[in-house]
């Protein structure tokens, strides 16, 4: 009896991902066992980076709000102790924003953490 195979499923499934490696230099877009092994690495890469990304916006976030801070005469982790100690509950994203965008804004919210403890 012959071996039953169901090449069309196969077929399609090695379509479906030489369609994904689309615009891969050299054989890792048209080699099968080569563009099955980038495809898969890629998508290791996909899911790390967007773990990553993460952590590169929140760096971002901290050095605007720093560079803002001490154009004001304070430091970035003096500023965030004395927020912390006033209750000022801004996040890091919303401050990095307010020293880019609105200073005016930004100097308020350092002027209301800092008091007179200056």
């Amino acid at each position: 009896m012959p071996r039953s195979v169901n090449a069309v499923a196969s077929r399609e499934r090695r379509k479906r991902l030489l369609k994904n490696t689309k615009g891969y230099f050299g054989r890792r877009k048209n080699v099968w066992t080569v563009a099955k092994n980038a495809y898969e690495k890629g998508l290791q890469y996909a899911y790390r980076d967007r773990k990553k990304n993460k952590i590169n916006f929140r760096a971002l976030w901290i050095q605007r709000i720093n560079a803002a801070a001490r154009m004001e005469g304070i430091s970035y982790s003096r500023l965030m102790g004395l927020m912390h100690k006033e209750n000022i509950e801004i996040n890091r994203k919303v401050l990095a924003d307010l020293a880019m965008n609105h200073p005016e804004a930004f100097k308020a919210v350092l002027k209301k953490a800092v008091g007179t403890k200056k």
